[in-house]
């Protein structure tokens, strides 16, 4: 027992060090011009120039080879990909994998000398997904940042329109006068229909990058515009007063629903709270749920009922606009 858990530490501190020197290392020469291509090869995808092109293989999920050649294989890493790009991170897929399973590991052997097993399994799995909550949540607020400055951008659009300039140099405008993540979604746009991709194609792509409402909106009457006419100044007027308009309601229903949200946070870290209240006055009393064989199975169903608890009451307080 004493050998295994010497040769796994030897692995955890491996993977840890090897893990902190990706994160530390820089983009190489190599990995700039290979993002280069990345970008060209999907312009040429948006753009339908796929004939025997496999371009899932110019696709690099991790600088290490093997790694990167067993997640090509793995469903759904193009999107994982996107996803944490949306996140506006610069990090492979395979590096996010790698720290997941380094720190998982290292609980996994920590948490195994103080409590049972299944704890130490329990705790190893919701380490995991730390690294993936990180991303989801800087995917999110990223999100959030770029609603809340869109409307901004469609008023500077409207005033250049109304100044005499064409929609692209419109946007140039932007990229060089708004803030991220504003601009850098733009100048993607902008890059793309200077690179010869239509206009109509660069704003789908737009609103494919940004799953936002508001930039489906803006891609919507623009494309409709550009096809029946009208004025594009007012267009873009009305839409950022609705825009704004619904973040007035959206702060509304969120300042009303404060007190449902913080009592399903305390009725959630309740139980919690009071395990470990109770393990730290009497003991003896808790550990009847750790040494009795039939602990594991209430604290397992305790869980999942939380669980379910937990969901039923966002879904109450989670009030979408």
């Amino acid at each position: 027992m004493i050998l295994v858990l010497s040769a796994i530490t030897f692995v955890v501190s491996v993977g840890v060090v090897l893990c902190i020197w990706f994160l530390l290392m820089g983009e190489s020469d190599q990995e700039v011009i290979q993002g280069r291509i990345e970008k060209l090869r999907a312009a040429e995808r948006w753009a339908g120039i796929t004939a025997d092109l496999k371009l899932v293989r110019d696709e690099m999920f991790s600088t290490i080879p093997l790694l990167h050649r067993l997640l090509a294989q793995a469903p759904g890493m193009i999107s994982a990909q996107k996803y944490m790009a949306q996140a506006g991170l610069k990090t492979k897929p395979g590096k996010l994998l790698l720290v997941s399973v380094v720190i998982a590991t290292a609980m996994y052997v920590i948490a195994g000398h103080y409590v049972p097993y299944y704890l130490a399994l329990a705790a190893c799995i919701a380490t995991f997904f730390i690294p993936l909550a990180v991303v989801a949540w800087k995917r999110r607020s990223r999100l959030h940042l770029f609603e809340e400055r869109f409307p901004d951008a469609l008023d500077m659009l409207g005033r250049a329109v109304r100044a005499g300039h064409s929609f692209t140099s419109a946007m140039e405008l932007i990229v060089q006068e708004s803030p991220e993540p504003v601009a850098g979604e733009f100048s993607i746009a902008y890059e793309e229909q200077n690179y010869g991709i239509p206009l109509r194609d660069a704003l789908l792509h737009l609103a494919d990058r940004v799953p936002s409402f508001d930039v489906r909106f803006l891609v919507t009457a623009l494309i409709v515009q550009k096809d029946s006419g009208g004025n594009l100044a007012e267009i873009l007027d009305q839409l950022s007063r609705v825009i704004r308009e619904r973040f007035r309601i959206r702060r509304d229903v969120r300042s009303k629903t404060a007190m449902g949200r913080l009592t399903a946070g305390i009725l959630i870290l309740l139980p919690f709270a009071m395990l470990a209240l109770m393990m730290s006055i009497n003991r003896e009393y808790e550990s009847v749920l750790f040494s009795d064989p039939k602990g594991p199975m209430i604290l397992e169903l305790a869980v999942l009922m939380q669980v379910i608890g937990a969901l039923i009451l966002w879904r109450v307080v989670h009030i979408e606009v």
